[in-house]
């Protein structure tokens, strides 16, 4: 690249940190007022001048950096600022402009401070590590662990880190039990633990499911009639379920798709009803089919549902998770008054009292609002989010699922908040005893999040034991979006 070209790139650079620096202070403006917590004003910044920064298309930059070897500006997130800084200082050098007019490289510590303030976050939230390894895990309690403490005994000396009770389950009587049992084996192991318990939230479920007799299997084509109220037998539906939030059901219209079990069965609306709708089946395994069981998890992605976030029974909830928990988990969030109403609902009950939150991105309209989501929680309190990937590959598509799970952490590791890579990791191996190929490639990309859940089985102690050494062998290799560039000893 000639002299002319080099500069003209430089100039370019100068512009862009500018305008980044400019429309990046005044987003955070608007911000400052709703941030208490001290910690988070550095990263709030940042979050705010990636923003900017991520509005631009920087491939042609990018791509004029490379050969010079100054290609950083593709792992920013966590330092914005910094980065342009080098990244200009250092071509300032190559094309001798007059180095006073440029901004100064950062040191060392200013560079790396992203990854500092990450780390801080990410054990506030989540607690300390109790290895060398970076990522923490995080087990599904299942509902036997009541009665289980040794379960608690191998799980944490396996490398559990936190472990999470869905609250969409059991009872405070069970939650109770689960929790002594976690703080018996903590003290009997000496390691320590995280609880976090996760609200049930509007997540709708089937109910009263209704098949006809000696078939429970659902194929291509099919009817199934979905309810507000409890379905009764007839002839012309032999298929049909309830809506446990019936309210939903007046929001759907016809053409709009229904799925349900986590995907595994589609359908579209052919018919509203006065009281319910009339689905047909469009998913499911051509030969086998696909059951039709009660308790099962619907999603509506054409359906803009518009409900308070936080169901009766979660606020019940809340009197018992204020007073018991590290850690709550707040499903199907999608705006910062969400937020900001759980925030009033635990300040009411325990005054003074500051409890991490975990936000579940899980649909689309989460996902345009992830940065005021962000400042809204983490400006107040110890935040992480929770890619759930189940739910949201249903939301958004299957296809789109690996696009978004990269820009969800792209954009909390510019806020420095820790991720929670979550659903199907390790589930056969949970489930069987044995691992997928693909499954151990899944844990191994999750390196790059700060801590990663398992689902309960009955093989959830080996899942555990395996997911701890692909964390640790990968870490020497892979932090966030970085290689590492350990050694090879592979071909010695």
């Amino acid at each position: 690249m000639d002299n002319t070209n080099l500069t003209t790139l430089l100039k370019t650079l100068q512009e862009l940190r500018q305008s980044v620096e400019q429309e990046g202070r005044e987003l955070y403006e608007k911000w400052r007022p709703n941030i208490t917590q001290r910690s988070f004003t550095i990263s709030g910044l940042n979050l705010a001048h990636y923003l900017i920064l991520r509005h631009h298309d920087l491939r042609p930059i990018q791509r004029s950096l490379m050969p010079l070897g100054l290609s950083s500006l593709g792992r920013c997130e966590g330092r914005v600022m910094e980065n342009l800084d080098a990244t200009i200082a250092a071509l300032g050098t190559i094309c001798q402009a007059d180095l006073e007019k440029l901004p100064k490289p950062p040191s060392t510590r200013t560079f790396f401070r992203g990854e500092r303030l990450l780390d801080r976050q990410t054990q506030e939230l989540l607690g300390k590590s109790s290895s060398e390894r970076r990522v923490r895990i995080m087990v599904t309690l299942p509902s036997d662990a009541a009665e289980n403490y040794e379960f608690f005994v191998k799980i944490l000396q396996g490398g559990v880190n936190c472990v999470r009770i869905n609250c969409a389950h059991d009872s405070p009587k069970e939650w109770e039990a689960m929790i002594d049992n976690l703080r018996w084996a903590e003290s009997e192991t000496g390691k320590s633990c995280k609880l976090l318990m996760d609200l049930g939230g509007i997540h709708p479920r089937t109910a009263d499911v209704i098949t006809p007799e000696n078939e429970n299997r659902l194929h291509l084509g099919d009817r199934l009639f979905m309810s507000k109220n409890k379905p009764q037998p007839n002839g012309e539906f032999p298929f049909q379920t309830r809506c446990t939030i019936p309210e939903i059901l007046d929001q759907v219209r016809e053409g709009h798709t229904v799925w349900i079990d986590d995907g595994e069965l589609g359908s579209r609306v052919k018919s509203v009803q006065e009281d319910g709708v009339i689905l047909e089946v469009i998913q499911a395994r051509p030969k086998k089919g696909e059951k039709l069981k009660n308790d099962k998890g619907m999603n509506f992605p054409d359906t803009e549902v518009y409900f308070d976030s936080l169901t009766e029974k979660d606020l019940q909830d809340l009197d018992f998770i204020a007073d018991h928990t590290d850690i709550i988990g707040y499903s199907f969030v999608q705006e910062a008054s969400d937020i900001k109403r759980l925030q009033q609902e635990l300040e009411a009950r325990n005054p003074g009292h500051e409890i991490g939150l975990i936000a579940k991105i899980e649909t689309q309209v989460a996902i345009k609002n992830l940065p005021e989501l962000i400042v809204q929680a983490a400006g107040h309190q110890p935040f992480g989010v929770m890619i759930a990937r189940g739910d949201l590959a249903v939301q958004i598509g299957y296809q789109r699922l690996a696009e978004m799970q990269e820009e969800i952490m792209w954009m909390c590791e510019a806020a420095h908040i820790p991720v929670i890579w979550a659903t199907q990791v390790l589930e056969h191996l949970a489930k069987t005893g044995i691992p997928l190929r693909s499954e151990v490639t899944d844990a191994a990309m999750a390196q790059r999040s700060e801590c990663v859940m398992l689902n309960k089985g009955p093989f959830i102690e080996e899942a555990v034991t395996i997911l701890d050494d692909v964390l640790t062998r990968m870490q020497a290799h892979q932090m966030k979006k970085t290689p590492q560039l350990r050694a090879l000893h592979s071909w010695e």
